[in-house]
């Protein structure tokens, strides 16, 4: 898509089978179509990989009306559970205390960070999901987070992109129905779970993100629009817990990789945190004390571009844009890897350069051109 993007320019389409999608390459162009046109490149595309799996329900991949009320939910929902607050810190403090425990057993030698990663970093999300952390050697746990990594690997392949172009092949393909077979497993379980948290609830005690969306569902109980009902719980918590472990778990990796390839910057940053932190564990004030490390990390999500294109959109009305007639319910594909590589916008966008986020002074400068996950309402 980047070398058609070259000799087609920021907008074009692309046959994808017998459906037809719009691709934005682009700083300029990715910024029009989010920020200034959200409304008309609002809605989530009809993905039919996905459409199998979450039946339109959940917030990642759910449409419309629905899509709205449980983004508005779950937003408000994590906020008051401490997400971007001190208490959420508290709960990174105390993880980050047990992957250095585990880190330190290995005593030098070398071995696999995959899995303790994706442990560490999923446990955040659970402790607000479920109310509880897991054990980094707890089958259970180390078995859903398998299903969510299999699945991540299956749907980005060959096998499932064919399923997206044509679906009705679906029943030949051995990647669509593992990927199935995970989703009822990892389902599975969430019910169990908030079965268990249903049993136990408490309107003046809610002690996990599960509580309050049955609480809410209690409320909600003489509607009939299905919004807070049990299956789009189900979806809602299988996507919070995949988005909340792979996306910062393959950064984490990424920056560690990058670190060992780079011992020059890796002692820069080494040299800042003995600094301002010293033996301490890093908190959020320390973030504007530490410029050079602040900009490595965004450097690390830049470079390592593990999104290269958004969750696909889906336009809700007929848009001109930029001088294109695009019919409603085109399916758009965001190249965010040509927002993150822009040559307009970046000095060296094919090096690892934390100086793209320094100034002269040597301090933090934020990008507008850094998108590592889109941007607008998402």
């Amino acid at each position: 898509m980047l070398k058609l993007s070259q000799k087609y320019g920021s907008i074009f389409s692309l046959w994808m089978g017998p459906k037809k999608v719009v691709v934005l390459s682009g700083y300029e162009t990715v910024k029009d179509a989010l920020v200034n046109h959200s409304e008309e490149f609002g809605e989530r595309a009809h993905i039919p990989v996905f459409e199998k799996i979450f039946e339109g329900k959940g917030i990642i991949f759910s449409h419309g009306e629905n899509w709205k009320i449980t983004r508005r939910f779950s937003l408000t929902t994590l906020r008051n559970f401490g997400m971007g607050k001190r208490a959420i810190e508290e709960r990174i403090v105390e993880e980050c205390e047990h992957l250095i425990q585990v880190f330190k057993s290995h005593q030098g030698k070398p071995f696999e960070t995959h899995t303790i990663m994706n442990a560490a970093v999923s446990n955040i999300i659970v402790s607000i999901l479920l109310g509880k952390r897991f054990d980094y050697q707890d089958p259970q746990f180390l078995r859903l987070l398998h299903l969510i990594s299999e699945n991540v690997r299956l749907i980005g392949g060959p096998s499932i992109t064919l399923f997206n172009m044509f679906p009705a092949l679906g029943f030949l393909l051995q990647d669509h129905k593992t990927v199935l077979r995970n989703r009822d497993e990892l389902f599975s379980f969430i019910r169990m779970t908030f079965l268990n948290h249903l049993q136990k609830l408490d309107r003046n005690d809610q002690r996990s993100f599960i509580d309050a969306f049955l609480i809410r569902q209690q409320e909600e109980k003489e509607k009939s629009d299905g919004y807070f009902s049990n299956d789009n719980l189900v979806a809602l918590v299988s996507n919070l817990f995949a988005a909340g472990t792979e996306t910062t778990s393959l950064t984490l990796r990424w920056g560690i990789l990058l670190m060992m390839k780079y011992p020059e910057i890796q002692k820069k940053v080494h040299n800042e945190i003995t600094k301002v932190i010293g033996s301490a564990q890093p908190r959020i004030e320390h973030r504007t004390q530490m410029p050079y490390t602040e900009a490595v990390i965004h450097e690390i999500q830049r470079f390592s571009n593990i999104l290269p294109t958004s969750v696909s959109r889906e336009t809700t009305t007929d848009v001109i844009f930029k001088n294109y007639y695009i019919p409603k319910g085109t399916e758009i594909i965001i190249l965010l890897t040509s927002v993150l590589q822009d040559q307009t916008q970046w000095e060296k966008p094919y090096t690892f350069n934390p100086q793209h986020f320094l100034n002269m002074e040597g301090k933090f400068v934020k990008r507008d051109a850094f998108l590592p996950f889109s941007a607008g309402n998402v």
